[in-house]
C-alpha cells in the first residue's frame, strides 16, 4: 500500500468517506480507490498530509478542508514535461436554467457525487428538478404505468430486457420538485445523492427499501 492509500485509510478511520476525500481534492471518487488498487496518488500526498493534519486538529468542514488542500495539489506531468489534463465531467446549467447530469453503476456506487454540484447550483438558482431512476422491476411497489407512481408507461417508464425499468419522476408539465428541498436531502445524506433519491422513493411509497438504483439522471429547469 502506497502513502496516498495509507493516508486515505486513516482519513476514513477518522470519519471521511472516499466521496468526501474526492470532493476535497476536486477529483472523481474512482481515483481515490485507485490509490490502493493501482498504486496511484503520489501527486496527492502533500495535500492528503495537510488534510490529515487539519482533521487531527478538529477541522471537519469539507469546504474548509478543500481550501486547505488546494495549494498543495499539483497536476502530474506528461512525458514531454507539460501538465497533464484532468479529466472531469462538467456540470452545466444554461442561462435558461436547463441542465442534465447522469450517473451510471460506478458513480452510483460512490453516491453519485458528480450530481451534487448540479443539484446545489439548481437550488442556488431557485430551479425545479426531475429525475429518472433505473431499478429492477421487483424493486418498484406500483405496477408499470400506475398513475400513483408515474403518469403513464409510454411517457415515463422504459422497460428493459434485463428485467429493470427506468421510471421518471417530475417534469415541467407536472411542476417537478423544488431543487432546494432536494439539495437539503442530499446534505442530510452526507452528500450521497443516490441515498437521498432512494430515501425519497422509499418515503413516498414508490420502491421497496431493498431496491437498488443502478442508473440515475437529474434534470433541471426554471419554472415559468
Amino acid at each position: 500500500m502506497n502513502e496516498a492509500a495509507r493516508i486515505t485509510a486513516r482519513l476514513q478511520q477518522a470519519g471521511l468517506t472516499k466521496a468526501d476525500i474526492a470532493r476535497i481534492l476536486g477529483r472523481d471518487p474512482s481515483l481515490i480507490s485507485q490509490f490502493a488498487t493501482r498504486n496511484k496518488g503520489a501527486a496527492f500526498v502533500p495535500a492528503l498530509t495537510q488534510i490529515e493534519r487539519a482533521v487531527a486538529g478538529g477541522i471537519s468542514d469539507r469546504e474548509e478542508l478543500a481550501a486547505i488542500a488546494a495549494p498543495h495539489i499539483t497536476r502530474r506531468t506528461t512525458a514531454s514535461g507539460s501538465r497533464a489534463r484532468v479529466r472531469t465531467k462538467a456540470v452545466l446549467i444554461t442561462p435558461a436554467g436547463t441542465g442534465t447530469g447522469r450517473a451510471g453503476a460506478q458513480a452510483i456506487a460512490s453516491g453519485s457525487a458528480r450530481l451534487r454540484p448540479l443539484i446545489a447550483e439548481a437550488a442556488r438558482l431557485g430551479l425545479r428538478l426531475a429525475f429518472t431512476v433505473r431499478v429492477a422491476k421487483t424493486g418498484y411497489i406500483h405496477p408499470s404505468g400506475s398513475r400513483t407512481d408515474s403518469p403513464g408507461i409510454r411517457r415515463s417508464v422504459i422497460q428493459r430486457a434485463d428485467h429493470t425499468e427506468e421510471r421518471s419522476y417530475g417534469s415541467a408539465h407536472t411542476g417537478g420538485f423544488d431543487a432546494a428541498e432536494f439539495a437539503a436531502r442530499v446534505d442530510a445524506a452526507g452528500g450521497d445523492v443516490t441515498a437521498a433519491v432512494h430515501a425519497f422513493l422509499v418515503e413516498t411509497g414508490r420502491v421497496h427499501p431493498s431496491a437498488r438504483i443502478i442508473h440515475l439522471e437529474i434534470r433541471t429547469w426554471r419554472a415559468r
